[in-house]
């Protein structure tokens, strides 16, 4: 199993105000619809559909995270699109949808999640060990670390949005 070491921030400027001044070079942007599956305090499955807004591609995945805050456990692979709509539609939720900025800052990848059905916009920096995460000392307009904060977890907002919609 693949582990997954990264901080997240609550990011004070917006992307169009990083970009113009310099500070971040946008490679990507991807529209994502997830449902989870499963989840409880310390687990998660889900489904992913991923459209890649400049080519149009859609892809589809199927993932398993075992862990909060820092460090997780995670197991991701491409599934059909079938499989994908059977899955979603037999939940009967509501997928949290967001688009995903993929940018560059100090030659150091950072995704930027923008989410629809709340105000809230999360930077993401991964880590290839869990010592360079803790030692990362973080520009200030990163925001916020919320990297422990269970209540901005992916799975957190999306139970929270099925309470407010209920099927």
């Amino acid at each position: 199993m693949a582990l997954e070491i990264e901080r997240k921030f609550l990011l004070k400027e917006t992307v169009d105000t990083l970009e113009s001044r310099g500070i971040l070079n946008i490679h990507s942007e991807q529209r994502i619809e997830q449902t989870y599956l499963a989840i409880d305090p310390d687990q998660e499955v889900r489904v992913r559909r991923i459209a890649d807004l400049q080519t149009g591609l859609m892809s589809y995945t199927h993932t398993f995270k075992r862990g909060n805050g820092l460090l997780r456990e995670e197991i991701e692979y491409s599934i059909s699109q079938s499989i994908y709509e059977q899955l979603a539609e037999a939940s009967g939720a509501v997928p949290l949808t967001k688009n995903r900025i993929t940018a560059e800052w100090d030659n150091k990848t950072v995704e930027i999640d923008r989410y629809d059905q709340l105000e809230l916009t999360v930077l993401e920096i991964e880590f290839d060990s869990e010592e360079a995460a803790r030692k990362f000392d973080a520009p200030e307009w990163f925001g916020r670390d919320i990297s422990e904060e269970r209540q901005y977890s992916n799975k957190t907002v999306w139970r929270e949005l099925q309470q407010r919609n209920p099927v």
